[in-house]
């Protein structure tokens, strides 16, 4: 059997079953359509007008964040005598920098050979060794000093003003965990 018989046959075939398939009586479908097509047709609501959107610059990112505790207010002569005080641009980062003050947890101390480090755990679980003179925290935090219990750390941040700059103090404390 060659391609044009078989191609034929099933066109046949198919013509068959077609034929087979429409002999049935459809009164009640064509009826059921005569009646949606009697209703009256819907009025479709036109779309919502499109907003355009609107780019947001965001200008305040060199001032304190809003969810962080307030600078304390100084005297005026204190500000003037602390006026040299900027963060060090020219410094490379180290890595415990990119985290907040407030996600590094203290979590021990190490002494070897007359050095001491304090423990201090990221918030991805990593821990890491500091020492006096490390740098931490997003706001070119220091660390001033160490006991067993606790890191100090001293912060330069933004006094609010364009070019100010202020020391705040902070702590790490050692948690029992």
């Amino acid at each position: 059997m060659n391609c044009l018989s078989r191609t034929l046959l099933l066109l046949c075939l198919a013509a068959v079953f077609l034929a087979a398939c429409s002999a049935g009586d459809v009164s009640d479908l064509d009826r059921f359509m005569q009646e949606k097509r009697s209703r009256p047709a819907g009025v479709i609501a036109p779309l919502p007008a499109l907003k355009v959107y609107e780019a947001f610059a965001y200008s305040a990112t060199n001032l304190r964040s809003p969810f962080e505790r307030p600078i304390e207010v100084r005297k005026t002569t204190e500000l003037q005598a602390i006026a040299a005080i900027k963060p060090d641009d020219g410094r490379s980062k180290e890595f415990l920098e990119q985290f907040t003050l407030d996600s590094l947890l203290m979590v021990g101390t190490l002494a070897r050979n007359k050095n001491n480090w304090s423990l201090i755990k990221d918030p991805d679980g990593g821990v890491h060794r500091v020492q006096a003179g490390n740098y931490l925290g997003r706001h070119h935090g220091k660390v001033v000093g160490m006991t067993e219990t606790s890191v100090a750390v001293v912060e330069i941040v933004s006094d609010g003003t364009s070019e100010g700059w202020v020391e705040r103090p902070r702590t790490i404390k050692l948690v029992g965990k």
